[in-house]
C-alpha cells in the first residue's frame, strides 16, 4: 500500500478520484494499491518560547535573546486529530512507501517535513509535482514521480525560513515591546516593507508643491505645446514658470502666421505583454479590478483548485518550459467562447503557434511555470463574479502572448510662430496585433491621430491658453506599486556592485507578500484608504525606533537570496542560521541600549488577536447632544455614554470623499468647540443647525452630526460629507 499525503481535503478528494479511491475512512479515502489522506495547511509548527522555558512565559528584557540551538516543533491543537490519522497511517505495516503530495513549493515542503519528522516515520518518500489539479495532470505527475530527495533543498529553505522568522520576530518583538511599552511586532520581511510606505508618506509630506503654467497653440485642425528646445528633458521643457511669461508669450502667437518647422516619423514596435506570475497578475488585478494582492491569491487559488481552471498560482516565473509546446496547443484549442473566437488574432503557421523565447525559456523557469488556462474547458458562466474577472485576465493574457506585436507610426511636429516652437505628439496605428485582443481602442492613439502635415505647410494661431498647474507629489503606493517595490528591493541600494548581486532578491516570495501587507494593516502599521495604502503614526514610530538592519530591504533581500541558494544546493544552512542568531542578538541589545524619545498609543488585542487602539477620552470635547465626555476610536470620534444610549459619532473619514483631511484628534476637539476649523486648503465645518447648539446649548436635531469640507477655491459648491 502507498500512502499519499496532500496539503488540502478538496486536493485529496481530487487526487483519490483519480486513483480510484473510493472507500471513505476517518480523514482519508482508500483503494486497491492507494490511500490518500491530507492536512490542513500546517498541522505541525514550531513551540512558542514559553513551551521551551516556563520562564518566558513573562517577557523580561533580562530573558533576551533567546536562542535556543534546535527549536523544537508541536502539532497544532485544533487539527491534532487529523495529525494522529497521517500518523497512523504513516506507521502502518501495510504501507510501504509514502508520496508528498503537498503544493508543488517551498511551504508545501514544510508542510509535509514538518509532518513526516513529527510522526517519526521512516519510509521512504516520492514527491508528486504538478503544477495543474486536472486528471491528466494528476496522472501524468504520478507517472513522473521522483525522490523527495530531490527537492531536499527546498525542504531545508523552507526551514531555514520559518526558524529565521521565529528567532528574528520572537526576540526582536520582545525587546522592542518591552523597550517602549506597546505591542510591537517586528519581522524580518515585514518591517523593510513597512520602511518602504513610511519612506513613500514623508516623500508625500515633504513635497514641496512648484506652480508652473503651460501654453497650448490651436493651429486650427491640429494643437501644439510650447517648449524650451534647450531643455532636453521632456516633462520639464513645457513648463513655463510664471503667468505674466506665459501670458506674454500667448499674446504674441494669437492670430499669427505659423510654419510646420519639422515633421519626424517613426515606426515603433510593442511587443506583446509576457504571461503572468503571481506579482504580475496581482499588479493588474489591483490596478483593472480593484482586487487587493490577498483576494487575487485567494480567488486564483480557488479557480486552482476548485474550477481546475489555472495552472498552479504561486509561481515566480513568466515563461513556460519548451516541453510544454503540447500542453498549450491543447489549452488554446480548449478556450470556451468568447476566447476562442480570440485566437485568431494569433498568426499561425502551417498551424502552428509562433514560437518565442518571450514565451518559452527553461533557464527561467524555477518551480513553476507561468499561469495559464488548463487544457481543461471552463464555462465562464459557471464561475464565481470574481473567479470569472480574474479568469479573465488570464486569459486574455495568455492569448495576447502569442500574438504579433503591436506596430504603430510615432509622429513628431514642430511647428514655429514668430520664435516660439511647439510640439505635437501622435500615433497612428499600422498593424493592430495583440491589442485586438482586449477588444477596445487604444484611446491614446484615436486621441493622437494628427493631419497630413509636412515640413513648410502654413497654419494661423486661432487661439493660444495658458494653463496653471503645479508638480505633483508621489503618489501614495497601492497593492500593485507596493508589490512592485517589494518585488524589485534590490533596485533600491545604491552601491552598484551589490544592486547587481542582488538582481531577483525580494522582500518575502511571490506566495508571501499579499501575507506581509495584510499583516502590516492588521498590526495598525498600515491602514488602507480606498486603493491606497499608508503607513499610520505607529508605523513611522517603529521604523524610526528599530535599527536600519531590520529596516532595510538590502538585508532582507540577501537572506531571500540565501534561501535561494540554500534550495538550489549552494548555500550552508548551518552558516545562515548562525547570521539570523547574531542579528537577533544585535537586535535585543539595540532595542535595550538604543532606545529613542518615542511614545506610542496604547493598544490592546481583540477577538483573534486583532490590535486595535485604546479608547481614549478627547479631552476638553463635549459630547454636542448629552454633554458627556467623547472619545477617540479606530474609526470615529463617539460619546462616552453610548451604552447609556447616546448615539453620538464623528467619521474619520467624514470629509475625505469630499477632497478634505482626514480627523485627527486634535481637529475633532477643535470643532467641536468651535464649529469650525479653517485650514490653508479650505474649512471644514459643522453645519448651521449644528453650530446653534454647539454655541447655545440647545438640543441638536440628529445623531451623526453632519459636517462638510469647503474647499477655499470653490465654497459656494462644496459637497457634503456624511
Amino acid at each position: 500500500m502507498i500512502l499519499v499525503v496532500a496539503e488540502k481535503p478538496s486536493v485529496g478528494r481530487d487526487i483519490a478520484r483519480v486513483l480510484r479511491c473510493t472507500k471513505k475512512g476517518d480523514g482519508y479515502l482508500s483503494g486497491d494499491s492507494y490511500t490518500v489522506t491530507w492536512a490542513f495547511g500546517h498541522l505541525v509548527t514550531l513551540v512558542e518560547p514559553d513551551e521551551l522555558e516556563e520562564r518566558y512565559k513573562k517577557w523580561r528584557m533580562e530573558d533576551l535573546p533567546i536562542l535556543p540551538e534546535r527549536i523544537p516543533t508541536k502539532v497544532i491543537a485544533k487539527t491534532r486529530s487529523q495529525f494522529s490519522v497521517i500518523k497512523k497511517l504513516m506507521l502502518a505495516p501495510e504501507v510501504e512507501r509514502v508520496i508528498c503530495a503537498t503544493d508543488a513549493g517551498r511551504e508545501g515542503e514544510l508542510i509535509f517535513g514538518l509532518i513526516y519528522e513529527k510522526a517519526g516515520c521512516k519510509k521512504p518518500v516520492d514527491r508528486l509535482w504538478i503544477s495543474s489539479m486536472t486528471d491528466a495532470a494528476i496522472r501524468e505527475g504520478f507517472d513522473t514521480l521522483k525522490p523527495r530527495s530531490a527537492y531536499d533543498g527546498l525542504y531545508q529553505s523552507a526551514l531555514c525560513r520559518s526558524q529565521a522568522d521565529w528567532l528574528v520576530g520572537m526576540n526582536a518583538s520582545r525587546a522592542f515591546t518591552l523597550a517602549y511599552n506597546a505591542l510591537l511586532s517586528v519581522g524580518r520581511v515585514q518591517t523593510p516593507t513597512l520602511a518602504i510606505l513610511v519612506r513613500r508618506l514623508k516623500e508625500i509630506r515633504d513635497f514641496k508643491p512648484e506652480e508652473y503654467y503651460t501654453l497650448t497653440a490651436d493651429f486650427g485642425d491640429y494643437k501644439g505645446t510650447w517648449f524650451d528646445p534647450s531643455v532636453k528633458e521632456e516633462k520639464l521643457n513645457t513648463r513655463i514658470k510664471d503667468k505674466q511669461t506665459a501670458d506674454e508669450k500667448a499674446k504674441a502667437v494669437r492670430k499669427k502666421p505659423a510654419v510646420v518647422e519639422s515633421v519626424t516619423r517613426e515606426e515603433k514596435r510593442e511587443l506583446p505583454p509576457q504571461l503572468f506570475d503571481l506579482t504580475g497578475l496581482q499588479r493588474e488585478a489591483n490596478r483593472i479590478l480593484g482586487f487587493t494582492a490577498d483576494k487575487t491569491l485567494k480567488v486564483a487559488q480557488s479557480l486552482y483548485e476548485g474550477k481546475k481552471a489555472i495552472t498552479y498560482p504561486r509561481t515566480d516565473s513568466r515563461f513556460l518550459p519548451k516541453d510544454m509546446v503540447g500542453r498549450v496547443y491543447k489549452a488554446m484549442d480548449s478556450l470556451a467562447e468568447p476566447y476562442s473566437g480570440l485566437t485568431r488574432f494569433i498568426e499561425r503557421k502551417e498551424g502552428k503557434l509562433p514560437f518565442s523565447r518571450r514565451v518559452y525559456d527553461d533557464a527561467k523557469v524555477s518551480d513553476h511555470h507561468a499561469i495559464i488556462p488548463t487544457p481543461q474547458t471552463t464555462d465562464p458562466a459557471k464561475l464565481t463574479p470574481d473567479e470569472r474577472a480574474l479568469f479573465d485576465l488570464i486569459v486574455r493574457r495568455f492569448v495576447a502572448a502569442f500574438c504579433p506585436a503591436h506596430v504603430y507610426e510615432a509622429m513628431r511636429v514642430i511647428t514655429l510662430c514668430e520664435g516660439e516652437r511647439f510640439k505635437t505628439l501622435g500615433r497612428t496605428a499600422l498593424v493592430d496585433g495583440w491589442k485586438q485582443v482586449y477588444q477596445q481602442p487604444d484611446k491614446e492613439e484615436q486621441e493622437a491621430t494628427l493631419p497630413a502635415l509636412a515640413e513648410g505647410d502654413a497654419r494661423t494661431v486661432a487661439g493660444a491658453s495658458v494653463k496653471k498647474d503645479s508638480t505633483k507629489p508621489p503618489p501614495p503606493h497601492t497593492d500593485a506599486s507596493l508589490l512592485l517595490s517589494m518585488e524589485q528591493a534590490g533596485r533600491e541600494i545604491e552601491d552598484e556592485a551589490l544592486r547587481e548581486q542582488m538582481k531577483g532578491a525580494g522582500l518575502g516570495t511571490p506566495a508571501t507578500r499579499a501575507a506581509i501587507i495584510e499583516r502590516l494593516i492588521q498590526v495598525r502599521y498600515a491602514q488602507r484608504r480606498g486603493k491606497a495604502i499608508f503607513a499610520t503614526d505607529k508605523g513611522e514610530k517603529l521604523i524610526e525606533a528599530v535599527p536600519d538592519e531590520i529596516a532595510s530591504p538590502e538585508m532582507t533581500g540577501r537572506w531571500e537570496q540565501a534561501l535561494t541558494q540554500i534550495a538550489e544546493g549552494q548555500r550552508d544552512t548551518a552558516r545562515f542560521m548562525e547570521g539570523i542568531r547574531r542579528l537577533s542578538a544585535f537586535l535585543t541589545a539595540y532595542a535595550r541600549d538604543e532606545r529613542k524619545d518615542l511614545v506610542f498609543e496604547k493598544e490592546v488585542r481583540g477577538r483573534g488577536g486583532k490590535v486595535r487602539a485604546a479608547v481614549k477620552v478627547l479631552e476638553g470635547a463635549a459630547c454636542p447632544l448629552c454633554g458627556q465626555p467623547v472619545q477617540e476610536t479606530d474609526r470615529a470620534f463617539g460619546c462616552t455614554a453610548w451604552k447609556a444610549g447616546c448615539p453620538f459619532t464623528l467619521w474619520k473619514d467624514a470629509m475625505t470623499r469630499a477632497g478634505g483631511p482626514r480627523l485627527t484628534a486634535a481637529i475633532a476637539k477643535r470643532l467641536l468647540q468651535e464649529g469650525q476649523v479653517q485650514g490653508s486648503t479650505g474649512t471644514i465645518q459643522i453645519a448651521e443647525e449644528h453650530l446653534r447648539f454647539t454655541k447655545t446649548g440647545e438640543a441638536a436635531p440628529a445623531a451623526n452630526i453632519p459636517v462638510r469640507y469647503v474647499k477655499k477655491a470653490a465654497a459656494a459648491k462644496a459637497p457634503k460629507g456624511r
